[in-house]
């Protein structure tokens, strides 16, 4: 197990809203603005989060015409949270 990156990881999860972002990409693909309107924050506070995520290879951006569609792409962090939902 490489623990450095174990440890980058649930850093990143740590933050409650990063958490509920990433609860809501495992049941459903969505753009910032389905984000924003979900848990009602700014937008720039969501690209922030989702840039964090995305940095640390946990979500990955789609395509969908002209909007961006983010997904849970780690299967690590799938399990995690999925463990925590119990």
């Amino acid at each position: 197990m490489d623990y450095e990156e174990v440890g980058d990881i649930l850093k990143v999860m740590a933050h409650p809203v990063r958490l509920k972002i990433l609860q809501g990409l495992l049941s459903d693909e969505c753009n910032v603005g389905g984000i924003v309107k979900k848990l009602n924050l700014p937008q720039s506070t969501v690209s922030q989060h989702l840039s964090l995520l995305r940095g640390r290879g946990i979500i990955a951006p789609r395509k969908e015409g002209v909007r961006t569609c983010y997904r849970v792409v780690s299967q690590k962090v799938r399990e995690v949270i999925r463990i925590m939902e119990k």
